[in-house]
Formats: C-alpha cells, sequence, structure tokens
C-alpha cells in the first residue's frame, strides 16, 4: 500500500471520528479527501486550530460553515466559544490519529493554512451540503502511519480502520461548495444538542475587599448574599437557567430542579 493510499484511510479515518460528535442537526458523513491548498478555507465562516500531542506531533485544524457560527453567536444559553464547542470534535480525531490534543484555539479563516505545515490534506464533512472541513498535515499522518506500524509490529490491533471513501478530485468539491458563503443560515439550538457546557451550581455571592481576602485562613466563615434553606441557582455560560434545592447523592452534592428561569424557557 503507498503512502498516499494510507494517508487517506488515516485522514477518513480521523474525519469519520470526528464526525460522530460534530455539533451538526444531522449526524455527518466524510466526503471527499482531497490534497490541501490555501483556497479550501474561502467558503467556510469560521476555524479551529489544536497542537497534538504525544507520540503523534503536529496541528491540526477544523474549518465550519456560517450556520454552526451563527448557532453558537444565537444561542439562548448566551454566544458560545467556537473552539469550546468544536473541542470533542478534535478529541475525537486526534484519538483516531493514536495522539492526544491540546486545547483548541480559534483562527481567522483566512490565516488558518499559514497555521499548518504543508502539504496538507482536506477531508470534508457532510449531510447534504458541505458542513466541514478537517486539514491534516501529511507529517501528522505520517506520524499516525508509524503509530499504526509500531502497534501492528508488537501484534497490537490498529486503532485506525480502513477509509469508507475514496479521494475525491479537489476542483469537483470547490465548486461543490463554491456557494456555501452565500447560503442563507438556518442557526437553530437544534445544531447545539451535542455541544458540551460548563454548568455551574451558585449558591450565594459576596464582596469582600483585597486585604480581607489576603486575611482569608482555614476555618474563616463567609457570610453569604442568600438566606439559609433558599434555592441554588443552575447558572451555563453565566446566564441563570434554573433554580434548586442542593441535595446529597450518595456521597456527592447534586441539584434537585424546583423553577426554571423565565427568560430560559422563553428561549
Amino acid at each position: 500500500m503507498s503512502n498516499e493510499t494510507m494517508y487517506a484511510e488515516i485522514a477518513t479515518a480521523a474525519a469519520a471520528a470526528g464526525a460522530a460528535v460534530m455539533p451538526a442537526v444531522e449526524q455527518l458523513s466524510v466526503g471527499a479527501v482531497t490534497v490541501g491548498d490555501a483556497q479550501v478555507a474561502a467558503a467556510f465562516a469560521g476555524a479551529v486550530v489544536a497542537d497534538l500531542e504525544g507520540a503523534v506531533p503536529g496541528r491540526v485544524a477544523l474549518l465550519v460553515g456560517q450556520e454552526l457560527v451563527d448557532a453558537l453567536a444565537s444561542s439562548p444559553l448566551g454566544g458560545l466559544d467556537l473552539a469550546a464547542a468544536l473541542q470533542p470534535t478534535l478529541d475525537a480525531v486526534a484519538g483516531a490519529l493514536q495522539g492526544r490534543v491540546g486545547a483548541a484555539r480559534e483562527s481567522a479563516t483566512g490565516l488558518v493554512t499559514r497555521d499548518l505545515s504543508t502539504p496538507f490534506t482536506a477531508v470534508y464533512l457532510k449531510s447534504g451540503d458541505v458542513a466541514a472541513v478537517l486539514l491534516l498535515p501529511d507529517d501528522v499522518l505520517a506520524g499516525a502511519q508509524n503509530a499504526v506500524i509500531a502497534a501492528a509490529a508488537s501484534g497490537a490491533e490498529p486503532a485506525i480502520p480502513g477509509a469508507g471513501t475514496a479521494p475525491g478530485a479537489s476542483g469537483a468539491v470547490l465548486s461543490s461548495i463554491g456557494g456555501l458563503e452565500h447560503r442563507t443560515a438556518r442557526p437553530g439550538i437544534e445544531m447545539l444538542h451535542g455541544v458540551d457546557m460548563e454548568v455551574t451550581v451558585e449558591i450565594g455571592r459576596t464582596r469582600m475587599t483585597v486585604r480581607d481576602l489576603l486575611d482569608l485562613t482555614p476555618g474563616a466563615v463567609l457570610e453569604l448574599d442568600r438566606a439559609a434553606g433558599s434555592p441554588a441557582d443552575l447558572l451555563v455560560n453565566g446566564r441563570l437557567i434554573a433554580r434548586g434545592e442542593v441535595v446529597v447523592i450518595d456521597e456527592d452534592f447534586g441539584l434537585r430542579i424546583t423553577e426554571i428561569a423565565v427568560d430560559a424557557a422563553a428561549s
């Protein structure tokens, strides 16, 4: 099997792993696998990059369409961060590449290809229309290939399966997505159903001077601005969503919801 064929299989498998957890209204599938170039970013509205860690070093990038960018910006839970929303997708991609990935960070779409080593492979993800493209430098694919070979030599089962989609022509793919940026955006909360979010339970607040903060010692008691027995607030992205009673589940704290915030319900 040639390096080019192996790279295509690895890239397809990594993209399939990411597509399985990427925010979308419908399940995404892997489209064409092409040789990447600087024009690949032109049809997309948002981009994130992340550095791989462990046995497979390098950097990967993911570009997404206007629909997801708008859905995150107009979420009823407040504007959501693109990098945080796509972190699980990049985690899945890195796992399929036999590696780990650090924190994703947002990048300007016009600059994202400059953040990557070249040459690189582009793998398109779609559900009807093209929704995203994963960019994988060849040095990353080579590192993943070496990891597969090492696993096979040791008798371990390689974690990267064969590809299910043959590479396509770059020109054909670009012509099919040329109007992506001109489509009418259809942002919707349904796109975000699979996005992980940090949820905080707050039992009260107080204000303190720096002097008082520096004087804190073990055993100090802080008086909060909430009476005993009052419901705790459930916050998502800093926004009040619900209130409830603090309970104990086995040895952990929990929250029994007693009230949905009016603005959250209206959203």
